[in-house]
């Protein structure tokens, strides 16, 4: 019985380090000023950071249609921005994936997910890939919490179970956001993200790096 409770304890140990191990990657770190864009919106209007009014920050996320961590996670982000949208912080949603690489995630099949799930937030075409890589994102999803000053607060996964939404422990981005809005320091500012890698287009050889601090 003890040493099961200990491989037990060993195992949470373990899934708890890959979620909050830091990745080494190009791109924004917290602290740093992240910049503004401007990209096309599913209903094919551009859509900037600037242009969002009322904001007191943003949960900028670069997800997908495909990817099945990205899906797995559409209720849950669904639910994010319905709880902080009218709190100031909405959810903008990118998808920085080729869709040469990919053709699930096109333009069309973005808009065509859009309707299907009836996203309440703007869902954005990174079809250059200039933002993934501006920000550093190497995974969808992966999310940047940004104050109203666009300064990077949070970086990582939403939470530490991807593929149980009950069994969730640490609601890392919540607390993270919830800690902005009281004006304390945020306790875990950086985690790693855990999905599918960013569908790079074949010509490009500039790619953000991801690697994990041993």
């Amino acid at each position: 019985m003890k040493k099961a409770l200990a491989l037990l304890t060993i195992v949470a140990a373990v899934v708890a380090w890959s979620f909050t191990t830091a990745p080494v990657h190009n791109g924004y770190h917290v602290g740093d000023i992240a910049r503004d864009f401007n990209l096309k919106n599913v209903k094919g209007k551009n859509v900037s950071l600037a242009g969002i009014k009322k904001a007191e920050g943003y949960i900028v996320i670069f997800t997908c249609n495909h990817c099945p961590y990205a899906i797995a996670y559409e209720d849950r982000i669904i639910a994010l921005h319905k709880k902080y949208a009218k709190l100031g912080y909405p959810v903008v949603a990118i998808n920085p994936n080729d869709k040469d690489v990919q053709p699930a995630d096109s333009f069309d099949n973005m808009k065509k997910r859009a309707k299907e799930k009836k996203f309440p937030f703007v869902y954005l075409y990174d079809e250059t890939q200039e933002i993934a890589k501006a920000y550093g994102a190497t995974r969808t999803p992966h999310i940047y919490l940004l104050d109203k000053n666009r300064k990077v607060r949070y970086i990582g996964a939403m939470d530490d179970n991807h593929e149980d939404a009950g069994a969730v422990k640490e609601k890392y981005l919540e607390n993270a956001i919830d800690a902005l809005r009281a004006g304390k320091d945020i306790a875990t500012t950086e985690t790693k993200a855990i999905g599918c890698t960013i569908k790079w287009r074949k010509s490009d050889a500039v790619k953000p790096k991801e690697a994990v601090k041993q």
